[in-house]
């Protein structure tokens, strides 16, 4: 083999355009494979970094620093130091922290449990919702409830999580980090019952759970929720059922009734409300219990009006209206509207007109009866109220307490509830009677200092509101615009019912915007997360 064919390339992959020709030497300081792009000689090659563990797109570049960092993303005004005060109730701090985002939530501090190692997360997420549906079907505020759930899983350690409240179902998600896959659970509220005890129990629960001093572990969660759902109401049955009576006497007196009156609403209220117990043991809806629970009071203002008792028939019939009118789930419908709930809001509202549209169906029946017997009272002529003021106020309290105890409510917020209830009744017939202010204006400012009175007992006792401003809330409730609305209705009058039915959903939006109002006022002049902003509810412009 010659020497030429020795320098031949064995492959096209040894062939390069700068190969020299033939027969040319190459120096000492230049490679068969060295271009004019080859680095010179002497000049160091950089070595490759070394790998670095695999990293998410959001975790914070190797190089950066935060002390070298550029402040021309930070805002003119400067980021809005958070400052959540342990002093505060829990309710408060967690919907702080529920209305910023994730990445601006202050890490909590680690609070030693009674598990060494820390508890599971499923089991967390597990105890959380089930906290949230006692919550939830007690009649709880969407937003309220969702800061329960938060504030149960920070104090098992669990920051990152995002709970999410509807109408029917609750779910909780947790994600460790940006790079852990999530861990979710759902659960659907089947059942919903009023007992504000057992709802004050599951809150001082929540408060105990929040205290970093008091170290409660899972075990003894689950032991103390386990509790609150085997005890029993409150109040028995007859009890329940002779408060439904008192309140719809005190509302008939409230109205312009006398003893004959006071006595007839009474009976006809428990025997609708015996009615509705037996429909509801039946397993018959709600809208056939509010159906048949609306029948007997009118029946008996009917009865009286064809004897030809010198009484006040309307009001008989309009003490029986109160007792039945939703006002719980319409303020709670309306406070998840202006919060930002407003999937929650809308089922609520929808609830409470079916059990409006199930009162006006069992009242029409018996008002048809009576006006093709004769017993048609007179729509334009309205109640003819006297200025009364210490029997209306007596009755007024009257009615918040036994509104109360309707709420299974704990005997120790029963006397603080009725006199709200009081005082609200007050407002209203100060700014009404005496100061001749429009019935939805003066609705609106009592209802909103009930609100006021019940966040302010609320947070005093770190407690819900709910105890505090349903009840109080009883003497405002519609009843006799609801009434003359479904009694020209039933004459064939249908402008001027529909005229009365709308002047007594007003009445019922007042007392519920109110009602919330004179909470967010309270929050707002009190001192709450951020010292230089309160942030805004959540899916609002964040203004």
């Amino acid at each position: 083999m010659t020497d030429v064919e020795d320098r031949k390339p064995q492959s096209d992959e040894a062939r390069m355009a700068f190969t020299p020709p033939v027969g040319v030497e190459v120096g000492e300081s230049e490679s068969e494979t060295t271009s004019e792009f080859a680095l010179p000689k002497g000049l160091g090659v950089p070595q490759p970094p070394l790998p670095e563990p695999e990293r998410s797109a959001f975790s914070t570049p190797s190089l950066y620093s935060v002390e070298d960092a550029s402040p021309a993303f930070t805002p003119a005004t400067g980021i809005p130091k958070i400052s959540l005060t342990k002093d505060l109730p829990w309710q408060d701090r967690m919907r702080t922290m529920l209305r910023m985002p994730v990445a601006e939530r202050p890490a909590p501090e680690r609070m030693p449990k009674a598990e060494e190692e820390g508890p599971a997360v499923p089991r967390v997420l597990d105890l959380t919702l089930r906290i949230g549906e006692l919550l939830l079907a007690g009649g709880e505020g969407a937003e309220d409830v969702e800061a329960a759930m938060f504030a149960v899983c920070r104090s098992y350690g669990l920051d990152r999580c995002e709970p999410n409240v509807t109408f029917t179902l609750l779910s909780i998600s947790y994600q460790p980090s940006l790079v852990d896959d999530p861990v979710s659970a759902s659960r659907t509220v089947r059942r919903r019952g009023t007992d504000y005890t057992r709802l004050a129990a599951v809150y001082q629960l929540v408060d105990d759970l929040s205290d970093p001093e008091s170290h409660i572990s899972l075990e003894e969660a689950y032991g103390r929720l386990a509790e609150m759902r085997r005890n029993r109401h409150p109040y028995p049955t007859w009890v329940l059922t002779g408060a439904s009576g008192l309140l719809a006497g005190a509302a008939s007196v409230l109205v312009g009734g006398d003893v004959i009156v006071f006595i007839a609403a009474m009976l006809g209220a428990m025997l609708g409300d015996r009615l509705a117990w037996l429909c509801a043991g039946r397993g018959l809806p709600e809208f056939y219990q509010f159906t048949v629970a609306a029948m007997p009071p009118a029946a008996i203002g009917v009865a009286l009006t064809l004897a030809h008792v010198d009484v006040k028939a309307s009001a008989v019939i309009t003490g029986g209206l109160f007792a039945l009118l939703p006002g719980r789930a319409l303020v709670a419908g309306v406070q998840d509207g202006l919060t930002g709930f407003y999937i929650t809001a809308a089922a609520r509202l929808l609830e409470v007109m079916y059990f409006f549209v199930g009162i006006v169906v069992g009242v029409l029946v018996i008002l048809y009866l009576g006006v093709n017997l004769g017993a048609g009272p007179d729509p334009d002529a309205l109640l003819n109220i006297s200025e009364r003021p210490y029997w209306q106020i007596g009755a007024s309290m009257l009615l918040s307490l036994t509104f109360a105890v309707l709420l299974q409510q704990e005997r120790s917020t029963v006397l603080a509830v009725t006199l709200n209830g009081g005082v609200a009744w007050v407002v209203y017939g100060a700014l009404h009677y005496a100061g001749e202010l429009s019935p939805v204006a003066s609705t609106a400012v009592a209802a909103g200092l009930v609100g006021l009175f019940g966040q302010l007992m609320a947070r005093y006792r770190f407690a819900s509101a709910l105890p505090y401003t349903t009840a109080a809330i009883g003497p405002l409730l519609p009843g006799s615009a609801t009434y003359f609305g479904l009694l020209s209705i039933a004459q064939n009058k249908v402008d001027a019912g529909l005229v009365s039915l709308a002047t007594a959903a007003s009445l019922a939006m007042a007392i519920a915007i109110g009602v919330n109002l004179g909470s967010e006022i309270s929050r707002l002049f009190l001192r709450i997360g951020s010292p230089e902003k309160r942030r805004a509810a959540k899916r609002t412009r964040g203004f």
